[in-house]
């Protein structure tokens, strides 16, 4: 969930289960991993090579998906554990996050909500996807979020346009994300910034007539932190 796919969101949910953008008529569950060379969300680097499993179930647009990252090249990445709910109508879709983030020892309590104290993120979102266009904001609401400039609770957001078309045989899918205001949450932005150009390519790797296996690249740039990133990835479904 590398780029969007890399984090469960309203429309992650509805592309990593398969389906359309209308609501379906049966209950549907699907299970999947993604191994990556890098961990790269919203135009930073999260982590280096690293294993994101997924779990998610949907009903008549409604859906609940849990996604999770550990690290398997550096022992000192941050272990991650992310559940969403959101529901899809049409090409409209809203959610919210629970991001939870542990330290390398595993000492951080899940079950720890005190303000300053707890390490969830609660994130809402909402968005609309055009077929050609999709656009999708993110806003931070609880928990473990960053200061602005003034020291207080920044709030922070983020929104992205991302555009997906077929180019050499290749599915690839540009976006473009920017932090709207001031926030240390993301890159230490200090007012809006552009820290997000990514482009990715996707190719089925055939296995047998019946099971492939999604290949994907990516190059992201944020003019921000003035860092660029190159990852490669694949994912595991049945």
């Amino acid at each position: 969930m590398i780029m969007k796919k890399y984090r469960f969101t309203a429309l992650a949910l509805v592309a990593m289960m398969g389906m359309s953008a209308y609501a379906q008529e049966k209950l549907e569950a699907t299970i999947s991993a993604d191994v990556v060379t890098n961990y790269i969300w919203r135009g930073q680097k999260l982590g280096e090579g690293s294993i994101q499993p997924a779990l998610g179930i949907a009903y008549k647009g409604l859906s609940l998906g849990a996604w999770g990252s550990y690290g398997f090249t550096n022992s000192d990445d941050t272990k991650e554990f992310d559940l969403t709910l959101a529901y899809t109508t049409g090409g409209f879709n809203i959610g919210i996050t629970d991001y939870f983030f542990t330290d390398k020892d595993d000492e951080v309590k899940y079950f720890m909500y005190k303000a300053h104290e707890t390490a969830h993120v609660w994130e809402a979102n909402v968005g609309y996807d055009f077929g050609p266009l999709a656009l999708q904001w993110y806003t931070n609401f609880a928990g473990a979020d960053k200061v602005n400039k003034s020291g207080k609770r920044a709030y922070s957001s983020y929104f992205e346009l991302s555009a997906p078309f077929k180019l050499g045989g290749l599915d690839w899918d540009a976006a473009l994300g920017v932090v709207p205001y001031a926030t240390s949450f993301y890159s230490d932005a200090d007012g809006f910034a552009v820290t997000n150009i990514t482009v990715k390519a996707t190719k089925d790797l055939q296995i047998t007539d019946k099971f492939a296996i999604p290949i994907f690249a990516q190059v992201t740039a944020n003019p921000s932190s003035q860092k660029a990133y190159f990852a490669l990835g694949f994912t595991l479904q049945p």
